[in-house]
């Protein structure tokens, strides 16, 4: 009887929470559309949102497209989206594959509104962009120092768009860049307060690659891509894919070789595919255990949170793991 109330309680709570955060999102569309002379902003992600925000302040309505902890690799458009992709005047999206579901990617790739951010980045800096398996790497907001060459862009786009405010959005684009030189600093010492040994990260996919290229790798390591060797997931750059035997072979050989035996959870992403690694890797003895906090990879925390920024997502993610992996290399030397 007891059991049944427990589940009923966690039912009604669900639905009400549900109920709150659509009226929440009826509310933003409400004020987004309303027709106030401010320029009317679409962003796909929430870490692009963020962004916009801090750079066209009070004179722009900005929104995310894809909201929450939905998945941005395989996003598809819903009913709604059509209206929200219209009546925008820019749409900002990440680009480099992260945006594949075929009815987005289509609209975004033919919508001359449509600016592609990582795309961006990839034609002036080609050299930034990492490769996985031949496959462009889209997750470059995990590395600071690259997500704001985005600055210049929003910045020049908003102008265009309004040209009255261009010293505006120029001077906030500043102030944002300085606090973003400032963050990346702040969190290569983060993680370089971590001994090399223990400067290692699992995951459940492959979202970590750039902040492991700039923030857990070895100075050394950076020219002959030696920094691989930081990170590692069992899935692929989109959590969408099946785990095979040679993939949690693969992961298992790397918690043994590096002596890893803490596994990081994210926050929009099933933690199917780590039980699954843990569990082969105790059958070897390996003593692995899945860290109780998840790092913030393809979304950002809900308001209120720790991560409900672009910057404190990053810092929560650097702060997470400076904590746990010194603890536990401490709990394994003693």
């Amino acid at each position: 009887m007891m059991n049944q109330i427990k589940y009923l309680l966690g039912f009604f709570s669900l639905i009400f929470l549900c109920g709150c955060s659509n009226q929440q999102h009826q509310e933003t569309y409400r004020q987004w559309v309303e027709k106030n002379g401010k320029i009317k902003v679409l962003s796909t992600t929430a870490m692009i949102n963020d962004l916009v925000k801090q750079i066209g302040g009070d004179y722009v309505d900005s929104m995310t497209l894809i909201k929450g902890d939905l998945d941005p690799h395989s996003y598809q458009l819903v009913k709604g989206d059509d209206e929200k992709l219209s009546y925008a005047d820019v749409i900002f999206y990440n680009g480099l594959g992260l945006e594949h579901g075929p009815s987005l990617h289509h609209y975004l790739t033919q919508n001359s509104k449509a600016i592609s951010l990582g795309d961006r980045i990839n034609k002036e800096n080609p050299g930034l962009i990492l490769y996985v398996n031949g496959q462009l790497d889209p997750h470059i907001w995990m590395d600071v120092s690259i997500w704001l060459k985005n600055i210049p862009t929003i910045v020049k786009t908003l102008s265009d768009l309004d040209p009255e405010r261009s010293s505006y959005y120029a001077m906030n684009g500043n102030e944002l860049e300085e606090a973003m030189i400032h963050t990346h600093q702040q969190i290569h010492e983060i993680m370089h307060q971590i001994p090399s040994e223990k400067r290692f990260l699992v995951t459940s996919h492959d979202a970590f690659n750039y902040f492991a290229r700039a923030y857990l790798a070895d100075e050394n390591e950076l020219e002959n891509d030696q920094w691989t060797k930081r990170f590692a997931a069992p899935e692929g750059l989109a959590p969408e894919s099946q785990l095979s035997a040679v993939d949690i072979r693969y992961i298992i050989d790397h918690l043994h070789q590096y002596q890893i035996h803490l596994i990081f959870p994210e926050s929009n992403v099933s933690k199917d595919s780590i039980k699954k690694i843990i569990q082969a890797g105790n059958e070897k003895g390996l003593n692995i255990q899945i860290a109780c906090c998840p790092l913030y990879g393809d979304a950002m925390g809900p308001p209120g949170s720790d991560g409900d920024t672009y910057l404190k997502m990053i810092l929560h993610n650097a702060n997470t793991l400076a904590t746990h992996l010194n603890h536990v290399g401490q709990q394994h030397a003693s």
